[in-house]
């Protein structure tokens, strides 16, 4: 009986999940380990034990979230990339699409869905990247192409766009309303590091001081919320 479920398993693709709600992970592995050629075969909830645990599970596939416990979802997929490069990654998430997904690509991710999608089009999703192509929504494919053909080219003075992948992740943990010392501690950054980017973020987003930029980072974090 162990041997037969053990065939049936590996005729399944095995998928990692890395999020760091319960609840979503849970939900998650309901979903996909009710189809018949999906399996989940492990979790993580911050990007350093993900690493660890791809590298021993070899899945054929992660889904990742953004927003983790230490370096963020971008910085998990730069480091998949260099290790495990085969590994297709797709990111499911809460943050705007318009400002993520491109990056997550850049990063080397295979696809980009918000969880606010319906959970048919993440199982979509996960057999695309499998495949070996890119999962996009309609309309983010579509803003992209428009991108790429030269269609809106003006950047507003206040623009995110500006900021490096992370210094976005410095950024949106200000907004979160951590200081510099919390944030050194999540991203295992030195505080002289963090100060640095804090600058740069000033510079790049026109910001006057410390206050300004707090300022704005809390009014960009509370419009991600409500996207």
């Amino acid at each position: 009986m162990a041997s037969e479920r053990k065939r049936m398993t590996k005729e399944k693709r095995a998928v990692f999940v890395i999020d760091d709600h319960p609840i979503v992970r849970q939900g998650l592995a309901q979903l996909i380990n009710r189809e018949p050629d999906l399996v989940v075969c492990g979790y993580a909830d911050d990007a350093y034990g993900a690493v660890r645990a791809i590298e021993n599970l070899k899945p054929d596939t992660a889904v990742a979230d953004i927003s983790l416990k230490g370096a963020d979802g971008i910085e998990l997929i730069k480091n998949l990339k260099m290790r495990v490069p085969a590994l297709p990654v797709l990111v499911l998430s809460i943050h705007d699409e318009s400002l993520y997904a491109p990056r997550a690509l850049r990063a080397g991710a295979r696809g980009y869905i918000m969880k606010q999608e319906a959970t048919e089009n993440v199982l979509v999703a996960l057999r695309r990247v499998l495949s070996g192509e890119i999962y996009l929504s309609e309309r983010m494919a579509n803003k992209m192409l428009q991108q790429f053909v030269g269609a809106g080219t003006t950047t507003p003075r206040f623009s995110v766009d500006r900021l490096s992948d992370r210094e976005l992740e410095v950024f949106r943990l200000i907004g979160q309303g951590h200081g510099t010392r919390r944030i050194a501690e999540e991203l295992r950054l030195s505080i002289k590091t963090v100060e640095s980017y804090r600058e740069h973020i000033k510079n790049k987003l026109t910001l006057n001081d410390a206050t300004e930029l707090v300022q704005h980072a809390i009014q960009w974090a509370q419009q991600e919320k409500m996207r």
